[in-house]
């Protein structure tokens, strides 16, 4: 219940989206996506290519009576590549976010905030859940394109798999649905992985001790609320 007024308030304040502060507010979102997706980048890439290959490598010898490239579609376009990029978000994107805001909290600097006249939730919430976002966006195709085409390239230096054939059943298995269910998928991990760890940071008791389980407990829930979202996403889909 409170997380969803929390989430309420923070959508107002995108909807009115107040005269004040919009400049910082900019600033912020090119930091949290810079430091959400570009940097994260030397992290997914790698792990879309192991996981690409291991997957494509793992049904290569049923290539004859299975189709690879709608199993690499189901696979990681549908599922593992929204989920995948959610958990690496939520390791360092969430968690870190939960510390900032926590210590915001514990050191009075939200209080400050608000002397000024300026809603604290319009500067700290609403650019980190626009960056964030856009950031697991972007992730998460760029960890399809490298899962599907870098995992396959690694799989077939390793295999026999006829890599004309695996592009024309991927081309042939991948429609419009897939890549708007993962965009769905993106938009309301990103949407949850913000409020959550938000909410953790700024409801923070004031004591510095309490900060690691208050992260510890952002993480968690921020990865079982993608997993609920997961499943009804592909439920409402097929």
């Amino acid at each position: 219940m409170y997380m969803c007024a929390f989430a309420s308030r923070i959508f107002s304040l995108l909807i009115r989206r107040p005269v004040e502060g919009r400049a910082l507010i900019r600033l912020v979102i090119a930091d949290q996506v810079y430091f959400t997706a570009v940097q994260a980048l030397s992290v997914v890439v790698p792990i879309a290519l192991l996981i690409g290959a291991m997957l494509i490598i793992q049904f290569s010898e049923f290539s004859s009576q299975l189709d690879i490239g709608k199993i690499a579609v189901m696979l990681i376009v549908r599922e593992a590549g929204p989920l995948i990029t959610a958990l690496i978000v939520i390791l360092r994107s969430a968690t870190a976010v939960t510390i900032e805001t926590g210590y915001m909290n514990v050191l009075h600097e939200i209080d400050s905030v608000e002397m000024s006249g300026i809603d604290p939730l319009y500067i700290i919430a609403v650019p980190r859940l626009i960056g964030i976002t856009i950031a697991i966006l972007c992730l998460f195709i760029i960890f399809d394109v490298v899962a599907i085409f870098g995992g396959y390239a690694l799989a077939w230096s390793l295999t026999s798999l006829p890599l004309t054939d695996f592009m024309a059943q991927t081309a042939k298995a991948l429609a419009l649905s897939d890549i708007f269910q993962g965009l769905i998928k993106g938009v309301f991990f990103g949407v949850t992985i913000t409020v959550v760890s938000l909410h953790r940071g700024l409801t923070t008791a004031r004591q510095i001790t309490v900060l690691p389980v208050s992260t510890s407990n952002a993480a968690i829930e921020c990865l079982f609320y993608c997993l609920i979202i997961s499943v009804l996403v592909t439920v409402a889909f097929y």
